[in-house]
């Protein structure tokens, strides 16, 4: 989503004011009719392009995990043969990315996973694993003394920090989004750099 600069299709157009809206108020707070008029379609016209508001937040959640992990992927595999200290660098760049751009999503993930169907909340879980676990084998790479168990609540925690975007503010009082950027980029070595003295 952060990363597309083409105008945005009907169908993503409408996943954005999804997600907009249900992290604003919450999935049952929001109806069909008001994501349509959103996007300038009627209520019953979103079901051209949706079964419903259930396959909408199934669609955004499992799709941001399916992002972030295809993301990483390409950052690994662009990076052969590159210092794994800049591969760490870039996994970061990418992630805040995210968080800056797609901040609807974390909230969303961190109030509605649960109302997934079973399956697509396994999918999500699976999909976060495996992004999980690449960020694990960078960072052991560049701290190679660092016991799997500890790299892994390291990646944790820095996600955490990440994540924490929707709570800074709103995007106005933030410092800017460079400057964001950069102190979310130190905070996040710093903290590895931390996990990596012990």
């Amino acid at each position: 989503m952060a990363t597309r600069t083409d105008a945005p299709t009907r169908r993503e157009q409408i996943l954005k004011e999804a997600a907009r809206l249900f992290a604003e108020r919450g999935f049952h707070g929001v109806g069909v009719d008001e994501i349509g008029a959103a996007v300038g379609i009627s209520g019953p016209g979103l079901y051209r392009h949706f079964a419903g508001k259930d396959a909408m937040l199934a669609e955004l959640l499992v799709g941001i995990s399916g992002q972030l992990l295809t993301g990483a992927k390409r950052r690994l595999a662009e990076a052969d043969g590159v210092a794994s200290e800049a591969v760490l660098d870039s996994l970061i760049e990418g992630h805040i990315d995210f968080a800056l751009d797609d901040r609807p999503l974390i909230t969303l993930h961190d109030r509605e996973l649960d109302r997934l169907r079973d399956s697509d909340r396994k999918l999500v879980r699976q999909l976060q694993r495996q992004y999980v676990e690449l960020w694990v084998g960078v960072l052991r790479e560049v701290h190679p003394g660092l016991a799997e168990p500890a790299a892994r609540s390291a990646v944790h925690s820095v996600f955490g920090l990440l994540n924490s975007t929707p709570h800074l503010g709103r995007p106005g009082s933030l410092p800017g989004r460079g400057a964001t950027a950069q102190l979310l980029h130190r905070m996040a070595r710093g903290a590895f750099e931390a996990a990596g003295a012990e």
